[in-house]
């Protein structure tokens, strides 16, 4: 055991350590009530990078705020890390793609990282870590994981054609196994939506205590003010910016984004102009191999960011802060029909106004606070007439945009609540 370490914390001496007795096997800590006992808290993905939105944004920030004195350790995919207190560190996980031999590399830096770092507290956001985690909890004593489920990820299997259809159901089969068996071990589940509880059913026999929902509401940089009004629009003779952000893929429309760009262009529906940024990390090879061909031959209006390479999240929130509609034309389907996506709340909370499809719960938070419109990006040229007609005299966000509804806050007093429960003050030391 490296000095300075007491399984699962890490300590500092308050006073001079006292004299050794005889009991005492040289070159170990001297046990002594005056140290000061901090806990280790351990946050880990695969897929996710080090500066992601939930993993670090969210779920670290609230552990290093809820837990003062505790050292928060970040691991996942490999991204710059973000600036942060000396009580954070960071570590990849994985250096390749999704299917290079680094994702089972990964498997191993992540048993050794447990092995050493010793955390009083897992909270791990992959369902792949869930057997290794487990394994670590079974060779100790007083260890604890939380599992953030981010993603109904049976479901994403069996619907959303990333595995060859021959396997998708033994894939989804195994995992769900493996999640069941980890809840019933988990001190605590976080659920990203509140659908999961009715969709994954190993929830079914476990208490409603150890279950918390977590959305993925949006949470301010430090020291970050958000504006109290809508974002302004244009004069119909002035150009508009449309924004699409986040994961860039078929499902979630960005080429329904494109068309509705062009077809506003088309008709001179506005006279001014249109422009649309494309801005995040496309996964799908064909794909981004497409768009950066239609982004080179049509750069006079169309502007694409990333794909290729993973985006800062300041980035995003920077062309948040320079667009005028920001838009959400997925594509209706059972891995996301009953989610309500990150950048939906992140959209409300600068005030920029959004176009979104018909889904129930986008369209009741959307006419709730006076957010957008709903277009159907399935009719371009309706779409198209639509916004055309209705912006040049639309009042968005009336009562100016929405706070509790939208913002992390609320969601990082429930995770407060639940780590004050897990994490007392040191009276015990894990093994």
């Amino acid at each position: 055991m490296p000095p300075g370490r007491v399984s699962g914390y890490l300590y500092a001496p308050a006073t001079a350590a006292p004299a050794a007795t005889s009991a005492t096997a040289p070159g170990l800590p001297v046990p002594d009530f005056s140290l000061r006992l901090s806990p280790l808290v351990l946050l880990a993905s695969v897929l996710k990078p080090l500066n992601d939105t939930r993993l670090h944004e969210k779920l670290a920030r609230t552990v290093a705020a809820a837990q003062p004195t505790a050292t928060v350790w970040v691991a996942g995919r490999q991204a710059p890390p973000p600036a942060a207190p000396g009580r954070f560190r960071f570590v990849s996980l994985l250096r390749g793609s999704r299917l290079s031999l680094g994702r089972l590399l990964a498997q191993g830096r992540y048993w050794l990282l447990l092995r050493r770092a010793r955390p009083a507290l897992v909270i791990v956001a992959a369902p792949e870590l869930l057997p290794l985690t487990l394994l670590w909890q079974r060779l100790g004593r007083g260890r604890q994981f939380i599992y953030d489920i981010q993603e109904n990820y049976a479901l994403n299997i069996r619907s959303q054609g990333v595995y060859p259809a021959a396997v998708r159901g033994l894939l989804a089969g195994l995992l769900r196994c493996v999640e069941a068996a980890d809840a019933h071990r988990a001190a605590a589940l976080l659920l990203a939506e509140a659908s999961y509880a009715d969709e994954l059913p190993f929830l079914n026999h476990l208490p409603a205590s150890r279950v918390l929902l977590l959305e993925n509401k949006y949470q301010p940089q430090p020291g970050e003010a958000l504006p109290r009004a809508a974002r302004p629009l244009p004069a119909p003779t002035e150009p508009l910016g449309l924004l699409f952000s986040g994961t860039i893929s078929e499902l979630n429309g960005v080429r329904a984004a494109i068309a509705l760009a062009r077809q506003l262009r088309a008709s001179a529906a506005w006279p001014g102009g249109v422009r649309l940024t494309v801005i995040g990390f496309c996964q799908q090879p064909a794909l981004l191999a497409d768009l950066q061909r239609v982004a080179a031959a049509e750069s006079d209006w169309l502007t694409l960011i990333g794909g290729a390479e993973l985006v800062p999240h300041a980035a995003i929130e920077a062309e948040i802060g320079r667009s005028h509609l920001g838009l959400l034309p997925y594509h209706a389907h059972p891995s996301t029909a009953r989610c309500r996506p990150t950048k939906l709340f992140e959209y409300l909370a600068h005030g920029l106004p959004v176009l979104v499809p018909a889904n129930p719960l986008w369209a009741g938070l959307v006419r709730q606070h006076g957010a957008g419109l709903v277009v159907d990006f399935g009719q371009l040229v309706a779409a198209a007439a639509q916004v055309a007609t209705a912006l040049p005299t639309a009042v968005f966000y009336p009562a100016g945009p929405p706070t509790e509804a939208v913002l992390w806050a609320s969601e990082g007093k429930k995770l407060g609540h639940l780590l004050k429960s897990l994490l007392p003050p040191a009276t015990f030391v894990p093994a």
